[in-house]
């Protein structure tokens, strides 16, 4: 092994070795701020924290309706992302780039902007959703304003993910379908939808993963610093955890920096839950093309 090593160009080494120490730094760099987070949050970590109500107090104060209007947030994203999503990255791949459409100039300028907007910054969204929803509409500062934009930010990775879900299905499947008679409608919902479901699905659960832990578009949308009622519809008041960090970090006692850390630890609970059911989800889509 040693020899193999050393038979390598000199310019292939240094890579090897200088991609080891940034990931080596990264990691470290990581575990420090993660150290600092559980030393300061640990203690207070408890259920009265996360069943309690925002308090002036830090010592009494608790997470519940943030965490409540995160769940609302995310249900609400996921119900308009992902039939927009899927039906558009369905048209996409199967009837726009199979057909005459994905020779045009036209689809390859949408597909550039699609992805184009995947990598927008959180920030941009959250002003385009107050313009639109929040003003345009007239919806406020709401839980549904803050869905909208949320939904409208992670379109463009739902779509992407779904359409890279779709190609990883065998073109074989396809065209036995075809030979078979099947129009191309049958093909897709009786074919290439179940066998790319699991992808599909693990796509949209990395998206709202990433959904859940912003903070920047709520805020501009008009997130209150404050909520202490639980959401009882969609124009409540915008209430989520990372709103709710955001807010503690802002005040100089020492006590809400600890409850920003405990909160910080509950987020990443979460969003680790979301990567982890995603993960599970394609895993299963792989021991299932292997054993068929």
């Amino acid at each position: 092994m040693i020899g193999k090593w050393a038979l390598r160009p000199t310019g292939e080494r240094l890579f090897g070795i200088t991609g080891g120490i940034l990931l080596g730094a990264l990691a470290l760099i990581a575990a420090v701020l993660f150290g600092g987070v559980v030393g300061n949050g640990i203690g207070r970590l408890g259920w009265s924290f996360v069943v309690g109500f925002p308090s002036r107090f830090p010592e009494e104060a608790g997470l519940l309706p943030a965490l409540a209007g995160s769940l609302f947030l995310l249900v609400l994203t996921a119900s308009i992302a992902f039939p927009v999503g899927v039906g558009a990255a369905i048209y996409l791949e199967e009837y726009g780039r199979r057909g005459p459409l994905g020779r045009s100039r036209l689809f390859r300028i949408v597909e550039l902007n699609i992805a184009s907007l995947a990598a927008v910054p959180s920030i941009v969204f959250g002003l385009l959703g107050l313009a639109i929803f929040v003003r345009g509409l007239g919806f406020g500062p709401t839980l549904l304003a803050g869905a909208c934009t949320l939904a409208l930010m992670t379109l463009p990775v739902v779509i992407l993910a779904v359409r890279r879900a779709l190609r990883g299905v065998p073109e074989a499947v396809r065209e036995a379908a075809a030979a078979l008679g099947a129009t191309r409608w049958q093909t897709l919902r009786h074919h290439v939808l179940p066998l790319a479901f699991p992808n599909i699905l693990a796509g949209i659960v990395r998206a709202l993963s990433r959904a859940v832990g912003e903070a920047a578009p709520l805020i501009v949308v008009g997130a209150p610093a404050y909520v202490a009622l639980l959401p009882d519809g969609v124009f409540s008041p915008i209430s989520a955890i990372p709103v709710q960090i955001f807010s503690w970090v802002s005040r100089p006692q020492e006590g809400f920096q600890e409850n920003a850390a405990a909160a910080v630890l509950i987020l990443l609970a979460f969003v680790l839950l979301l990567n982890g059911t995603a993960i599970w989800f394609g895993g299963r889509h792989r021991g299932r093309r292997r054993s068929g």
